[in-house]
């Protein structure tokens, strides 16, 4: 098995935590040769850690000619004009999420990289989710009839100061949080790629102590789509569910380690018709439809060895990425379904001018 060569550029909580610690989980695939961050106190953890070299910026990358690999995982404002210097360069490029702010800077990466003959590929790892793949298997078995509307809820409570609440830093609950819902979204709906949905989304600042939102509610629909309904909330006390489908003949409700759906027969059902006459109940007096429906009920919860939700999606994201780069396996995340991903983000900022108009 041909053993990767990567340099990362970032070591703080995606850089480290993340890319980092799950391709030491895989040592036979990937060796991380370089680090690169611009704490010095960072460096020389990498270094202990990973003993790799280290660098105060990304620079030197450009000149190295001895990797497969870099990772992107540096501040997300400096996503797109890194990865075009890494592109530049001649570099395959992973690149964290969010992997830009406009369709323009998606357009302008995809160029390079075609032009470069190199892999542009980004860290969109929540595809590999067992919960999201167990709502994919319960939807496609068709038990729930058409499903008329899904809602996502990636919902919590929680106060926030650090860069990732400033507009100019590409901050915000949809952009930090939000790729990993919207990703599944898009998916479930499967409009095709070179289209965008119709969006309404409305976004509040809530208690974040910058100036990007820390509340989103997104609409998106499409003619014969499902209705998403996502919120992306960081004032929100009460969770409840993560998914909760409706269908035409039952409905799923759920979580990130447990489910539940519950569906009707229509064979097993009485069958009934649309009338003028009154509903009446034997003794003709007024009535309101009901029926008695035969429910089955299903239940799903996490396998125990997947119950680490961040190392379970790292690792298979990395395996799909290994198996791409050196047996030409699938890229399952692909730039085109990033680039709609984006177009939805680029639509909902226009929508909300009050958080994310010109700022002077």
């Amino acid at each position: 098995m041909k053993r990767l060569r990567v340099a990362i550029i970032g070591q703080g909580r995606s850089g480290r935590d993340i890319h980092s610690s799950h391709m030491r989980d895989l040592p036979e695939m990937f060796e991380i040769v370089a680090a690169v961050d611009p704490l010095k106190v960072r460096r020389t953890r990498a270094a202990e850690e990973l003993k790799c070299e280290v660098y105060a910026d990304y620079k030197p990358l450009l000149k190295r000619r001895d990797l497969d690999l870099v990772v992107n995982a540096s501040p997300s404002h400096l996503h797109v004009p890194i990865s075009l210097e890494l592109f530049k360069a001649g570099h395959n490029v992973l690149t964290e999420k969010p992997l830009a702010r406009t369709v323009r800077e998606v357009d302008q990466l995809a160029a390079a990289a075609k032009k470069a003959k190199k892999l542009f590929a980004i860290y969109q790892q929540s595809r590999f989710a067992p919960y999201f793949q167990q709502v994919s298997k319960v939807i496609d078995s068709g038990v729930l009839g058409r499903i008329v509307q899904i809602s996502i809820a990636f919902n919590g409570f929680g106060r926030r100061w650090d860069w990732q609440t400033l507009t100019s830093w590409n901050g915000g609950n949809l952009m930090n949080t939000g790729p990993h819902p919207l990703d599944q979204a898009l998916r479930l709906m499967d409009v095709p790629t070179d289209q965008t949905p119709a969006v309404f989304c409305f976004m509040d600042r809530a208690h974040f102590f910058g100036d990007a939102e820390g509340h989103v509610k997104l609409l998106l629909r499409a003619e014969k789509r499902p209705l998403i309904d996502l919120e992306i909330s960081s004032c929100c006390a009460y969770p409840l569910f993560t998914y909760h489908l409706f269908g035409t003949q039952g409905g799923l409700k759920g979580g990130m380690t447990e489910m539940e759906w519950r569906y009707y027969k229509p064979a097993e059902a009485p069958r009934q018709r649309a009338t003028e006459v009154p509903i009446h109940n034997p003794d003709w007096t007024p009535a309101y439809c009901g029926e008695q429906l035969n429910w089955h009920t299903e239940k799903w919860q996490v396998p125990e060895e997947q119950k680490d939700l961040f190392r379970t999606l790292g690792l298979a994201y990395y395996r799909m990425l290994h198996k791409h780069i050196t047996q030409g396996g699938p890229l399952v995340v692909t730039p085109a379904q990033v680039r709609q991903q984006i177009a939805v983000i680029q639509e909902a900022h226009r929508q909300n001018p009050q958080i994310w108009g010109k700022k002077k």
